[in-house]
């Protein structure tokens, strides 16, 4: 019997052994896979901060894109400016009946261009519209 005891207990403690081993390497594992897991978090963080990079870098372009647009209308406005002025016979015309500077009330001018030809009243009008009195 005590054979069988003896016995008994050195396979209890060649147990204990084994699940002490199990359980180092189970511990092990968990520390590798909790160490692996905060190498993925920064990676996903990485990959969300280029996406944003390349979200902002598209804006930019899209931008400057658009103010060379704006840069090249406004080069070609400056190359061949609208006239601001009115001729001197118009503006005359329009003081004898009270139009003067700045707008001009569409109905207004139409009372005041009765007495010319349908001619006259398109070249006053175009004039009128390239020196921006007219909208």
């Amino acid at each position: 019997m005590e054979n069988n005891e003896q016995a008994i207990t050195e396979r209890l403690e060649a147990a204990a052994s084994s699940l002490e081993r199990t359980l180092s390497r189970l511990e092990e594992r968990i520390a590798a896979v909790m160490a692996l897991s905060g190498e993925v978090e920064r990676i996903t963080a990485t990959v969300e901060q280029s996406r944003r990079e390349a979200e902002l870098a598209e804006r930019l372009a899209a931008a400057e894109r658009e103010l060379a647009e704006v840069k090249s209308a406004a080069a070609q406005n400056a190359l061949h400016p609208l006239r601001r002025t009115v001729p001197a016979s118009t503006a005359e015309m329009l003081a004898k009946h009270g139009i003067g500077e700045g707008p001009v009330d569409v109905r207004t001018l139409d009372a005041a261009l009765t007495g010319l030809s349908l001619e006259q009243r398109i070249a006053v009008k175009s004039q009128l519209l390239r020196a921006g009195a007219i909208a």
